[in-house]
């Protein structure tokens, strides 16, 4: 008994002293991101397209790809840490499929940046957690919608319940839980038992509003509503819950706010190809290797005209950290350099409905 018990008392204290380290390197990341915007504070980088599962909301997934190849995952750690990025998030997909998952997490972390990953969580276990803690994880964000399975998303409490358990007794790294809104589960209360369990097991919180296929804001119906709000009330809170982008997009009202895709977000497909985010790929659609400090500049300056209606939390988060500077000019016309292709910014209410960025050779 009491060996256990000093085993007990020896593991909290690895994880309190690990915890810390980590959050000085991310009060170290936030104070070099106020000081300088000329680097990516995060960037998500893709390692597989494909997914075990087939959530109706997502599209960002197939059934057939490939996993990139470890070395050109690593060419894309050195390009992102070249940039001067802080943070680099694995994700797919499900990055979980990717073989050497681990060897890619590593790697984030020899080259001194916060690694961190998105799952499902279906293929967690104990052997693949402890892998993952020694590889470095920073973070991991586990997306559960519903207590039971339905048509639209298999992520439910009940399959994960048993990933969840050792996650808590293993893990090392930070773990959120992360709920979608409005994706059409039966029971959209359901989000409130899974953040009931998420403070329970130690894990933080978080809750997104969904977006439309060209990550636009979807409005929430009553029931969604009054979910949001009452998980607000809740303990453990994340800031990313009560900020105003929060609120106005349960209300579905517009945001004025800068958004830095491009700059302090990057989204680099499996393809290698810079993107603004998962719902605008091929916008710039400039490959890694190619992508410039110029290219971040241009970027960081840059209104987009789907900001408004935007929902997607990471780059809202991410962008907070300039609200007060640096405003943005809209431009009619980009050229970026001679060697690739011409894109055009596409006014709100242009033919007939906005079409967001259309590139032409």
């Amino acid at each position: 008994m009491l060996d256990r018990s000093w085993t007990e008392v020896r593991l909290r204290f690895r994880r309190r002293w690990i915890g810390w380290l980590r959050l000085a390197r991310e009060l170290r990341m936030i104070g070099w991101g106020l000081l300088d915007t000329g680097h990516p504070i995060l960037a998500h980088l893709i390692v597989t397209r494909r997914c075990n599962l087939s959530c109706a909301y997502c599209n960002e997934y197939d059934r057939v790809s490939r996993p990139v190849l470890l070395e050109l995952l690593l060419q894309r750690v050195d390009r992102l840490a070249d940039l001067g990025t802080a943070v680099i998030t694995l994700s797919g997909g499900e990055p979980l499929l990717h073989p050497e998952l681990e060897q890619v997490v590593a790697h984030v972390r020899r080259r001194g940046l916060m690694a961190g990953m998105i799952t499902n969580g279906y293929l967690l276990t104990e052997q693949r957690i402890l892998a993952l803690n020694r590889a470095g994880l920073d973070h991991m964000q586990i997306s559960i919608d519903n207590v039971e399975p339905d048509e639209v998303s298999k992520k439910s409490l009940r399959v994960l319940e048993p990933k969840l358990r050792l996650l808590s007794r293993h893990a090392d790294f930070h773990v959120n839980i992360n709920a979608v809104l409005g994706s059409g589960v039966r029971q959209p209360e359901d989000a409130l038992a899974v953040a009931r369990r998420a403070v329970e097991l130690g894990f933080s919180f978080t809750v997104g509003v969904i977006h439309g296929p060209d990550g636009r804001l979807r409005p929430l119906g009553p029931r969604e509503k009054e979910v949001y709000y009452r998980l607000n009330a809740m303990g453990r809170v994340s800031y990313s819950r009560f900020h105003h982008f929060r609120r106005n997009l349960v209300e579905g009202r517009p945001n004025n706010w800068r958004c830095r895709a491009g700059a302090r977000y990057l989204y680099v497909c499996e393809d290698g190809l810079v993107h603004y985010c998962s719902q605008r790929r091929g916008w710039p659609g400039i490959p890694l290797e190619e992508y410039s400090r110029e290219d971040l500049r241009r970027e960081f300056f840059r209104e987009k005209p789907c900001a408004p209606e935007c929902t997607l939390a990471c780059v809202h988060q991410v962008s907070l950290i300039d609200f007060w500077r640096a405003p943005q000019t809209p431009a009619a016309v980009l050229t970026p350099a001679a060697t690739r292709n011409t894109i055009d910014l596409l006014p709100a209410g242009s033919q007939g409905e906005y079409s967001g960025w259309r590139s032409r050779t």
